[in-house]
């Protein structure tokens, strides 16, 4: 068919072709969105790297760039470690799993259960990992994990009552890292190990509140009511700017994090072979900028359906935005020198903030954090044992009759079993006389 089209152009003119004007006219503005489109999409990556019998731990993989970047380091191989929220018995969880082991022709996938939003949940994950002799490899950690609350939405807090974009985008990150260190700092000295934080190009607009005046003078956390945005502290709750603020936190704690890992004199004085790199996915089609641009509302969502071919256009697929991610996760160069790189497009690029390097700002908010997760996590110890003394004791709650003897109200079914009822007693038998 395109050759007898063709033949009929050049022998019987263009004009004797049904609509070829119209076509004609319309190939170069199809040319310039594909042009847009892969300007837009971002760079690629090129490096590859062996990635078999690597232990990869993620957060945030089961959607959005975490689920693309799972996948391109399962199909090269890497044994995945995925941490989320959902119990391990979800069925959307086992088939996400299984699906992804037959796409990828990789049984080395698990999950394990942790709440980022409960810093006690990731707590009992870390605790159990770090736990284990010898010390349990692990190649990479990748952070993934994140929340943005929608334009216009209110601020939500997490279990443990810190608004949700410090508690979870950063408060979280720096509890899980600061349990795995002594795991990271105890792999061999010829592996190359990788921590990769994902963050985005909003850190630029935020602004830490001044921890160094109170919590590094009296050495204590501030009040529950003042922990729960320090970023209420510069100015009032808005999503876009508690998300960046959240996300220079976050960057500021990576840098942090490589000066406390070098820092480690290892036994057997090798360098440290633990690197710390930072990764700027831009900006991408994912579940949470969907949220974000929707305003978290049915009209949106129908706003942003009739839209979406503007999106697509100028927004990043996941596949797209996981490119970085997986050049710092393959490239070979990464595997040498002092770690702390910041990662855009493929390709290593300045900070924008000067602070996120500046010690003095690493150390408040280092010593702030602390203080803070020390007594969220005492606060929620105290609350999980009144709990617990409360239900025991609605369990094991007694009443004395008239006569002077005890009747259980409430009996916990660990009770004896007697004559096939648990606790009762049989008219005429032993313990009924005996009770009387």
């Amino acid at each position: 068919m395109p050759v007898y089209i063709a033949a009929q152009g050049l022998f019987e003119g263009l004009g004797t072709i049904p609509y070829i004007w119209t076509i004609l006219k319309t190939l170069p503005w199809l040319f310039l969105v594909y042009l847009l489109k892969r300007y837009l999409g971002g760079a690629t990556n090129s490096s590859e790297r062996l990635m078999h019998s690597k232990v990869v731990m993620m957060t945030g993989g089961t959607s959005g760039i975490g689920a693309a970047i799972a996948r391109g380091l399962a199909e090269r191989g890497a044994q995945l470690v995925l941490l989320t929220q959902h119990p391990l018995t979800d069925p959307f969880l086992a088939d996400y799993v299984m699906d992804l082991r037959t796409q990828t022709n990789n049984e080395l996938i698990t999950a394990e259960h942790v709440d980022l939003n409960s810093l006690h949940s990731i707590r009992l994950f870390a605790t159990k990992w770090v736990d284990n002799a010898p010390p349990r490899r692990l190649d990479m950690i990748i952070l993934c994990a994140n929340t943005l609350t929608p334009r216009g939405g209110r601020a939500t807090t997490t279990e443990d009552g810190l608004e949700s974009n410090w508690g979870l985008n950063y408060m979280a990150n720096f509890h899980l890292l600061s349990i795995l260190s002594p795991a990271l700092r105890a792999q061999p000295p010829d592996r190359d190990v990788r921590i990769i934080f994902g963050t985005c190009s909003s850190y630029m607009g935020g602004i830490l509140p001044d921890l160094s005046k109170d919590d590094k003078a009296s050495g204590k956390s501030k009040p529950k009511s003042s922990r729960q945005s320090p970023h209420s502290t510069a100015l009032a709750f808005t999503p876009a700017s508690a998300y960046a603020t959240s996300k220079l936190a976050l960057m500021t704690f990576a840098s942090a994090f490589q000066k406390h890992l070098n820092s480690y004199s290892r036994p057997d004085k090798q360098p440290m072979n633990a690197r710390v790199l930072v990764v700027d996915p831009g900006w991408t089609r994912t579940p949470g900028m969907r949220r974000y641009l929707t305003f978290g509302s049915l009209w949106g969502l129908a706003i942003y359906l009739v839209s979406w071919p503007l999106w697509w256009l100028v927004l990043k697929s996941p596949e797209e935005g996981a490119q970085s991610f997986l050049y710092a996760a393959m490239e070979a160069r990464f595997g040498r020198g002092a770690g702390g790189w910041f990662i855009k497009e493929c390709r290593e690029v300045r900070l924008a903030r000067s602070e996120i390097e500046d010690e003095n700002v690493q150390k408040s908010l280092w010593e702030a954090t602390e203080n803070t997760i020390e007594a969220l996590e005492k606060e929620g110890a105290a609350a999980r044992a009144r709990e617990k003394k409360a239900k025991e004791g609605q369990e094991t709650n007694v009443i004395k009759s008239k006569d002077g003897t005890e009747k259980a109200s409430e009996v916990s079914s660990t009770k004896p079993m007697v004559d096939g009822n648990i606790g009762s007693k049989k008219p005429g038998s032993r313990r009924s006389k005996k009770g009387g």
